[in-house]
């Protein structure tokens, strides 16, 4: 870049503003960087929770599965399954994280009584329902799980291009606009340097005339 620029004063202060200028995003960009991992800590020890409450009621519900097929039997649990066609909803929104837009997942109709469920009561068990029950829980947490889970990829993401950003003008624009702006201002200092000596010179010889 110093090879392209003009040794005169309004370079230089065109390339002092720029420094100033370039310095400034730096200082904005470190902030937002941090601020950025911060939420993402706090999304991360979320994120742990809910994978471990996960992990949990998966266990629970393949045991309660596991019971219901050793007492009532597949066939009955089949059979129980068949009649039921209505699916869950999600609905979702956004959020805005530090300009960061994540999404916020909510889930309809997943959790139900016995009574709002479509297969018939009196021919489910107790152990039926009750992996009903722990399924149905399952699935909300999986939905928790894919919401913490992509907000931290989009957060993490957006840390890694404000690193790129921050060490850009760390590493490579402010040095080189400072070597450029150091270059400009040697050539300035010498040309007044010979500006000085040619005038003392022409008063010297327009002494001795």
């Amino acid at each position: 870049m110093s090879q392209d620029v003009k040794p005169t004063r309004s370079e230089e202060l065109r390339l002092k503003e720029r420094i100033e200028l370039a310095e400034n995003g730096h200082d904005i960009l470190e902030k937002k960087r941090d601020g950025l991992i911060h939420e993402f800590m706090e999304i991360a020890g979320d994120a742990r929770e809910v994978n471990q409450e996960l992990a949990d009621v998966y266990s629970q519900a393949k045991l309660k599965l596991l019971l219901a097929k050793v007492y009532d039997g597949e066939d009955a649990i089949r059979a129980n399954s068949f009649p039921v066609t209505e699916e869950p909803r999600l609905s979702s929104s956004t959020s805005n994280i530090m300009g960061v837009v994540v999404p916020e997942i909510e889930s309809e109709k997943i959790s139900r009584n016995v009574l709002n469920r479509e297969y018939g009561v009196t021919s489910a068990t107790s152990r039926i329902d009750s992996t009903a029950d722990k399924y149905e829980d399952l699935l909300e947490k999986v939905v928790d799980a894919a919401e913490t889970q992509t907000k931290l990829i989009k957060l993490l993401n957006e840390i890694e291009k404000t690193k790129r950003r921050v060490n850009a003008l760390e590493h490579k624009v402010i040095p080189e606009f400072n070597s450029a702006l150091d270059k400009i201002s040697q050539a300035l200092e010498e040309s007044e340097r010979e500006e000085t000596f040619r005038m003392k010179k022409v008063k010297e010889m327009a002494e001795e005339e």
